[in-house]
């Protein structure tokens, strides 16, 4: 056989090189006479080894990295052996893959993102068909015995919002996948649509028979171009092969789908301004209730659900929702993808059980900082998500354990700072973003945010210290207490764990370091 040659198709690989690589490789096999099959891959998630390059020559993938343009002669020459200086030996081995528990993201990497026969040939579709041979109801009842919660940050049980929908009368209901991704430091929902976007497809079809909904629409942010396409070609395939359309692999069901494209606003990753955006209206946020569920999409029932929960839906049809219950501990079940950003040594994806610690997370996975230096701060859970000491890095990574300290999982999102940082100008940050990002429906978030601002420059600048101190503490409590939604009712949450856990840089006077 030919050696098969993997090179990634995705957008962390491709900034990197990716794509020089993989003309080089074509072109300097070429010259040599060798024999070789290119394979755009999706990425494993090791971002600090792309561009990652595979070789199987019949024996199991070997895994080279990083590899740059430069590299690519001495590859071949080499003819890839395992005394190359990027040798990585058996991808399957690497310990930082072969230590997690890969479920959802399992067929990561591993395949031709857009090839049908590739998902096919790795269980896709198995689930889908499972589901066309269950009631509505029984579909729901394997998603509530999953245990699986919303993986979009609210960690709302998805069985009782699909129950929701099911049990809603409504002549045409809607599945809604809030891809609009734009918490700082996540990456794994574009993952997913860029290197497994008939999982995403297959969940969503497995959604919309479960609830009775024939339409469904994914709401990409904008800034993900490779996904979009991956997604429409995707979505094509799976239409021409009788997945998507008016009669599901001749079961007589029907269910078809869209990609729309968000227009760059973080608001819109809230489920009640994402209708609203995608009913063609400025993105703004819609009081509670009635429920989306209830009065969504058009005004009729709509479950609205976010990348990675849909995506772990296959794997519970086809594996059984005892399966995926077998992972985590107590009311946190299944597994979490977490994504290691900011100031660290190997970013990248790494799916876990809940209940490792952030400690395991950080020192094991991450390697500490990419700086060397000691690492001071780590921000889970997005810009809304409280900053956490040193001494919470034993912290369970669950919803429970961490809402106990103050904290918020949300969507797995890690980012890490050494002891360089600022944690006033953190804060600031966090105020600051809320002003920019604000919808301005209601006067907590859209005012109280420019006041904080103004209240920490303030502080950082020494004036009336104790005082300013007070009045942010009651404003932080004002923004939580009478926002309309998460964007204001969270924003104070870093902001109070700044001053909290790190008071020593709210005490500095103007300009001291």
């Amino acid at each position: 056989m030919s050696l098969r040659v993997f090179v990634p198709c995705e957008t962390t690989a491709l900034s990197l090189g990716a794509e020089d690589v993989a003309t080089l490789i074509s072109r300097e096999a070429a010259a040599r006479g060798l024999k070789i099959e290119l394979v755009r891959n999706g990425s494993r998630g090791l971002f600090w080894l792309e561009p990652l390059v595979e070789v199987d020559d019949g024996t199991g993938r070997r895994a080279f990295g990083p590899v740059e343009p430069g590299d690519v002669a001495s590859l071949l020459d080499s003819h890839f052996g395992d005394d190359h200086p990027l040798a990585l030996g058996p991808t399957d081995e690497l310990p930082w893959l072969k230590k997690q528990q890969r479920v959802t993201f399992a067929r990561l990497g591993v395949t031709d993102p857009v090839s049908l026969d590739d998902y096919r040939a790795t269980g896709g579709f198995d689930g889908l068909h499972h589901a066309l041979e269950l009631t509505p109801q029984q579909l729901v009842d394997r998603v509530k015995a999953s245990g699986l919660r919303g993986r979009g940050g609210a960690a709302f049980p998805t069985g009782i919002k699909w129950q929701t929908v099911l049990d809603a009368a409504g002549a045409q209901k809607y599945i809604v996948c809030n891809a609009d991704e734009g918490d700082s430091g996540t990456f794994a929902d574009r993952l997913v649509m860029e290197c497994d976007p008939y999982m995403l497809i297959e969940g969503m079809i497995i959604a919309g028979l479960a609830v009775g909904a024939t339409q469904g629409y994914i709401y990409l942010r904008e800034e993900y171009p490779l996904a979009h396409r991956h997604l429409d070609l995707a979505i094509a395939r799976a239409e021409a092969a009788g997945y998507l359309g008016n009669n599901i692999q001749n079961s007589g069901r029907a269910f078809a789908l869209e990609v729309r494209l968000g227009a760059g606003a973080y608001i819109c990753g809230e489920e009640t301004s994402l209708l609203e955006s995608l009913e063609g209206k400025r993105g703004m946020v819609r009081a509670k209730p009635p429920l989306p569920a209830i009065e969504g999409l058009f005004g009729l029932p709509t479950v609205v659900n976010n990348v990675l929960s849909l995506a772990a839906v296959p794997s519970i049809l086809r594996d059984g929702p005892e399966h995926y219950a077998g992972f985590g501990v107590e009311r946190s079940r299944g597994t979490l993808p977490f994504q290691l950003a900011g100031n660290i040594a190997q970013g990248g994806l790494v799916e876990l059980a809940f209940g490792h610690s952030l400690r395991e997370l950080i020192e094991d996975f991450g390697g500490g900082s990419a700086s060397g230096r000691p690492v001071r701060a780590v921000q889970v859970g997005g810009p809304l998500g409280a900053y956490l000491s040193p001494a919470q890095f034993d912290t369970a990574l669950d919803y429970e354990a961490f809402s106990a300290i103050g904290a918020v999982l949300g969507h797995g999102g890690v980012v890490v700072f050494d002891d360089s940082v600022d944690m006033a100008e953190q804060a600031r940050f966090s105020m600051e973003f809320c002003v920019e990002e604000s919808c301005g429906k209601c006067t907590p978030c859209r005012i109280g945010s420019t006041r904080g601002v103004e209240v920490i420059d303030r502080i950082m600048r020494g004036e009336n210290r104790d005082a300013n101190m007070a009045l942010l503490e009651d404003l932080c409590d004002t923004m939580i207490q009478g926002s309309l939604c998460a964007m204001g009712g969270m924003t104070p949450f870093p902001v109070k764990s700044a001053y909290t856990l790190f008071p020593e840089d709210f005490q500095r006077q103007g300009g001291e370091a």
